[in-house]
């Protein structure tokens, strides 16, 4: 039985479980943290035709190299914002209802989420609006492709 499983039980009901494995060592190995360490960039929303652009600028080549590459892995994904303040998530916008390509700049790529149905574009702007102002407030953004970020900031 794993540790867990004989918290459950209390010590007079337990069975008397012969032990095979030697005393005076763990049971298991720890559990390593899930971290994603991603490239910190500026992020600036900008309007167009059909929907918007999210302009990811990197400070330096490390940076700008590790985004596109992530970018080239998942960009054919669902397309997502979420933005953070103090480590809480506080908006989360999906782009489910658009065409979203992602196109590489020479300090990091812009992606544009666009959309030919005009319902889906105002949405999309509106998402665009939401997003900026969380940034300019403080928030720290993270754009992901398939719930996975690859690059976080702010504007």
């Amino acid at each position: 039985m794993s540790a867990v499983m004989m918290e459950r039980f209390s010590a007079a009901s337990a069975p008397a479980m012969p032990s095979w494995q030697p005393t005076g060592l763990p049971a298991a190995a720890p559990v390593a943290g899930n971290m994603c360490v991603v490239p910190r960039c500026k992020i600036k929303f900008e309007k167009c035709t059909g929907g918007f652009k999210l302009h990811c600028k990197c400070d330096d080549e490390m940076s700008c190299a590790t985004l596109q590459n992530l970018c080239k892995m998942l960009c054919d994904g669902l397309c997502s914002c979420i933005c953070s303040c103090n480590g809480l998530e506080c908006c989360k916008c999906s782009f489910a209802n658009c065409h979203c390509k992602c196109e590489y700049t020479k300090d990091g790529c812009c992606i544009t989420c666009t959309s030919g149905d005009k319902q889906c574009c105002e949405m999309l702007q509106a998402c665009c609006d939401c997003c900026a102002k969380c940034c300019e407030n403080g928030c720290c953004c993270y754009v992901c492709f398939n719930n996975t970020p690859v690059c976080c900031g702010t504007c």
